[in-house]
């Protein structure tokens, strides 16, 4: 039962793929007919036309795009919209490249750039970090956690195993119901712990954790959670910046990292 639910599954998101690639394709064909290069517009003018219209658009970026005689706009959250290079349409949606065996997704290749840059900017000081033994480490994954998620409780179960293969594991905080929830306050509270290892277990096992406040990159890391695209928990950066949301066993994730 469970295999089949899988085959179905991914045949469903196979779908949503191709409609994908059928929408982009079918709107390009039709928005690209009767665009001269006179009513092509700078990029500079396509963000102040988009921001004019909606001012409260997170407008990060704007880039020429693969898609000919379009702009690729990239929002604050990772989104990205491929405007008509005279500012009169966009598609929202992820650009696919058809290659002779495969289809190859652009936008989430340029995320994946994007989540590595921001990924290289962060102080592992300011993380709750359990490392392998010296000398062990191999790799390490970057996982934004919620306390009280029981999906991320049961990847901290697998911590040991992960650090025995040689994976690092560096906890970001990503409190699910908000700055305002008890999950937020328990998150604070390990982190200002003397021994910050030990309160995040224990918090995880749902014992109690003495309540502390201190300065704390918290509510920080929850903004930055929504700049990688973080939408639940735990949410598992790789270091060459693929986003995996969702929980996996030590040994898959050993596969995906290449360690036998």
């Amino acid at each position: 039962m469970f295999g089949q639910y899988s085959r179905e599954t991914r045949l469903v998101n196979f779908m949503k793929i191709i409609s994908s690639i059928c929408f982009v394709i079918i709107a390009t064909l039709g928005l690209n007919m009767g665009v001269s290069a006179d009513d092509e517009l700078s990029m500079a003018a396509v963000r102040e036309k988009l921001n004019r219209i909606r001012p409260d658009l997170p407008v990060k970026e704007v880039n020429l795009s693969d898609l000919p005689g379009f702009y690729e706009v990239t929002l604050t959250e990772g989104t990205m919209l491929f405007v008509k290079s005279d500012a009169s349409y966009f598609i929202a949606g992820d650009l696919y490249r058809i290659e002779p065996t495969t289809f190859v997704n652009v936008s989430e290749e340029k995320r994946n750039q994007f989540r590595r840059d921001l990924l290289a900017t962060l102080d592992e000081s300011e993380m709750v970090v359990f490392s392998p033994p010296e000398g062990l480490k191999k790799t390490s994954i970057t996982v934004f956690t919620d306390i009280d998620c029981g999906y991320c409780r049961k990847l901290h179960q697998e911590v040991p195993e992960l650090n025995r293969l040689g994976i690092e594991v560096r906890y970001l905080a990503y409190p699910r119901a908000g700055l305002e929830s008890r999950s937020y306050e328990k998150y604070v509270s390990a982190w200002c712990a003397d021994n910050q290892q030990l309160a995040l277990t224990r918090a995880k096992l749902g014992k109690e954790v003495q309540d502390r406040t201190c300065d704390n990159p918290v509510a920080a890391q929850y903004a930055l959670g929504n700049q990688f695209g973080v939408s639940g928990t735990p949410a598992i950066i790789y270091e060459d910046g693929t986003l995996q949301p969702g929980y996996a066993p030590a040994a898959q994730l050993a596969i995906r990292l290449g360690i036998n």
